[in-house]
């Protein structure tokens, strides 16, 4: 199953539905980001890829440029009217395209 934006939104409008767990709590301090910056990158951000075979649930990386213009993906996964936030970091040239969209290709 994929995630839809939509639905996404709709769980998040409460903010009891988003968990965090305690390694991205982690994350998010280690990297200077903000629990804002993930609810805007819900309300704003736009799904890049999908994972709709993941462990417990279908979940998404999501891209998001921050007010000072900086991206930031997270990955979240959705099930049981929850959204459970997995990861957060600011991707890098070095695995990324320009538009923070395209994973550049690992030549061999």
């Amino acid at each position: 199953m994929l995630i839809d934006i939509k639905e996404l939104r709709a769980i998040a409008s409460d903010r009891k539905n988003i968990e965090v767990s305690a390694h991205t709590i982690l994350r998010l301090r280690e990297r200077k980001i903000k629990l804002a910056d993930i609810y805007a990158g819900i309300e704003n951000g736009e799904i890049i890829e999908q994972y709709p075979n993941d462990k417990y649930f279908p979940s998404c990386l999501i891209l998001y440029f921050r007010v000072n213009g900086e991206p930031l993906h997270f990955v979240c996964s959705m099930g049981n009217n929850k959204i459970y936030i997995i990861t957060v970091y600011v991707p890098d040239f070095e695995h990324w395209e320009s538009d923070f969209k395209t994973r550049k290709r690992v030549s061999q």
